[in-house]
């Protein structure tokens, strides 16, 4: 727990007021402001030649700068809430799928499972680089769809060490703390709103007809959708979804809308007289609505960001690969694990009164295909 001179220190970092540098070059101004004043009295015309094209002080002119930091995450910042996050060195792993890092994953028990974002998870073999910069192999355990979750198996003999997570919900405003493999934080941001449901919004990205049989053709396909990559076109009938007949257009979105932007769609396509099987990604709908400028602004987001039963939404930036270890309060409480980076100062972390039924449930499965 921070004392409350820390918490003093914290705000005023927090708010951008001066830092210790500013204070010093405070000191110094009325020395400067009368060195000033004395050039001058030994040449009043020049000061006021240099006034009328600038109004910057003479002082600050001649390099004297005051340097401000208004950035919650900056060096004294991390420096401050570094103990906090302290308390998960060693509950942190960095997760690869294919050699490439996706993910951060939190260790939930000492006999090696950890939590993690399943979404990112997208062909094997699945390592996870310990805190210590060990590697160790890993499997997938159990899945929990609804949410996004991931139970893996870290396989190795190691000395895992479990985070606790705490169900109490911070006030909107309270400060939060994402924690990295090292124990470091790797993002401060503040809590924007109460804990909220966010609505499923994967697209397979085709706009459906009806032709006169009554059976749903493709009547547009969206660029750079999951159908326009899986080679979808225009007049291409729909006739099954996952192995599972379709007929019009209401059946084909029913079976699509059960899927959840990262999963695949495995379609059957019936194609001028041709039977064609194609798998096809769902994506997110704000992903494919939004404009280039949009894409710039935004940065990088998770494959999933939309269809969580409970979130809560902080302004931390977090990197897609960021997603899946602990969010701290100022307690040093993990009150949540972060799920997503949906925007450019939005991410969102499932609450721990979320994340501990569905971690039992899913230590219970994976414990018992395991026997």
């Amino acid at each position: 727990m921070l004392e409350r001179s820390s918490l003093i220190v914290f705000v005023t970092l927090a708010i951008g007021f001066a830092t210790a540098e500013e204070m010093l070059c405070a000191q110094d101004l009325p020395a400067q402001q009368t060195q000033t004043q004395q050039l001058q009295a030994e040449n009043p015309q020049a000061p006021r030649e240099r006034r009328r094209g600038s109004r910057t002080p003479e002082w600050l002119r001649r390099g004297y700068t005051v340097r401000t930091s208004s950035r919650r995450d900056n060096s004294e910042m991390v420096q401050l809430v570094e103990p906090i996050t302290n308390t998960t060195n060693g509950s942190v792993v960095q997760v690869l799928s294919d050699g490439k890092v996706v993910s951060l994953g939190t260790i939930v028990s000492a006999d090696g499972y950890a939590l993690t974002k399943r979404s990112e998870l997208s062909a094997d073999p699945i390592r996870v680089r310990m805190h210590d910069d060990q590697v160790l192999s890993a499997r997938v355990a159990a899945v929990g769809r609804a949410n996004d979750l991931a139970l893996l198996k870290i396989d190795g003999d190691f000395d895992f060490t479990a985070v606790k997570f705490d169900s109490s919900i911070p006030p909107v405003g309270s400060f939060l703390i994402s924690a990295g493999r090292t124990g470091r934080p790797i993002g401060i941001g503040s809590m924007g709103v109460l804990p909220r449901r966010i609505k499923h919004n994967g697209r397979l990205g085709v706009v459906l007809r009806e032709g006169s049989d009554g059976r749903a053709w493709v009547y547009e396909v969206w660029r750079d959708s999951g159908a326009d990559d899986a080679g979808i076109e225009p007049e291409d009938r729909i006739i099954a979804v996952n192995g599972q007949e379709v007929y019009t257009s209401e059946n084909v979105i029913q079976k699509l809308g059960r899927l959840f932007p990262g999963e695949i769609a495995q379609l059957t396509i019936l194609r001028s007289g041709s039977v064609l099987e194609m798998n096809a990604g769902i994506r997110e709908l704000g992903i494919l609505q939004e404009t280039e400028n949009d894409s710039r602004v935004n940065g990088s987001r998770s494959t999933r960001l939309s269809g969580f039963d409970q979130v809560l939404q902080h302004d931390t930036v977090l990197k897609p690969d960021e997603c899946g270890g602990p969010l701290l309060d100022l307690e040093g409480r993990v009150i949540g694990l972060n799920i997503a980076r949906a925007g450019r100062v939005v991410s969102f972390a499932l609450p721990s009164s979320l994340v501990l039924p569905e971690m039992i449930r899913l230590l219970e499965q994976a414990r018992s295909a395991d026997r």
